[in-house]
């Protein structure tokens, strides 16, 4: 098996998953933080949905640059236009992921400000952690959330504590 392969598998389960977790936000509480120092649920909803969008980002160029291309968080939206985003960049990561071969996902992809270098690594490994381990970690974020405001959480890795769909 190709690593583009293995890579697709895992993350066309990953996206359905993440897709109705996305679908249970409640964009009327966009500005609810559980902390002073957190992301607000509409930051962090559309950040889980943005970082699927890195998969092109990453594995379709050697570099991003800050410098070039300066990161601008979302600032507003609806449910709909949460969903139509991550969309839209579950469609484009699923091409450039396809697309890959096993040898340019040795090439080295760095992240970068102008002259400054924060991360310089193989796509595979940019891949692994920077992009879906990432958004692992902020997608339970996202969970924690919904279950803080009461939302019924879907199943991801079995039943939840709301569907017992096994």
């Amino acid at each position: 098996m190709s690593i583009n392969q293995s890579f697709l598998a895992e993350f066309e389960n990953e996206a359905a998953s993440t897709r109705r977790l996305l679908e249970r936000v409640p964009m009327d509480k966009w500005s609810w933080k559980p902390h002073e120092k957190s992301m607000s649920l509409g930051q962090l909803s559309f950040h889980v949905a943005e970082i699927v969008g890195w998969i092109s980002d990453t594995l379709d160029n050697d570099t991003y640059d800050f410098a070039i291309t300066p990161y601008v968080p979302k600032e507003e939206g609806t449910t709909e236009d949460l969903l139509k985003y991550y969309d839209d960049c579950v469609g484009k990561a699923r091409t450039s992921i396809q697309n890959i071969s096993d040898e340019n996902f040795m090439k080295t992809w760095t992240l970068r400000n102008g002259e400054t270098v924060y991360l310089a690594m193989p796509k595979i490994q940019a891949m692994r952690g920077f992009c879906l381990n990432h958004l692992y970690h902020h997608r339970g974020q996202l969970t924690v959330y919904l279950r803080t405001l009461n939302v019924p959480l879907p199943s991801i890795y079995g039943p939840s504590a709301d569907e017992n769909n096994m």
